[in-house]
């Protein structure tokens, strides 16, 4: 089925004019234009579209995701350089993932906090209770190595 641009910006949930500027980098060469010039997009270029925004989301550049889609339309001889960016875009999104996983933990140890802090009315006294000062150690590393001392 053809899907006219602003279906495609529909389907996605881009705009026209981010399909217009990912064509002009050259990130849709697969993108056909009927005899009009009037570009019409396969439900095959809706799902390079959803990588295209999964590699974005993940971290890689415009100019990365433009060399995946070279390599692509080379074919065959460059599997190992394709292979080689998705092992390296995993370690990237791994290493990420890590450091959203301790944000989550500050955080969730502030909520704990202020929490008690509203249930007793002080944070001062929320910050004497063990669990809090045990959490906090566990979370903050900078005070676990003060705290032994």
């Amino acid at each position: 089925m053809g899907y006219s641009i602003g279906q495609a910006a529909q389907k996605t949930g881009l705009t026209t004019y981010t399909l217009r500027y990912y064509e002009k980098l050259g990130l849709l060469p697969f993108v056909h234009k009927n005899l009009s010039g009037l570009r019409v997009f396969s439900d095959e270029d809706i799902i390079w579209l959803e990588l295209i925004e999964c590699l974005k989301g993940v971290g890689m550049s415009l100019k990365d995701i433009k060399q995946y889609i070279d390599w692509n339309k080379e074919g065959d001889s460059t599997l190992i350089k394709r292979l080689e960016m998705f092992k390296q875009q995993k370690k990237n999104l791994e290493r990420q993932m890590l450091q959203l996983d301790n944000y989550m933990k500050k955080i969730n140890y502030k909520i704990n906090l202020y929490t008690e802090a509203v249930k007793l009315g002080s944070l001062q006294k929320a910050m004497e209770c063990k669990e809090i000062r045990e959490q906090k150690a566990s979370v903050y590393k900078f005070n676990k190595q003060f705290s032994n001392k």
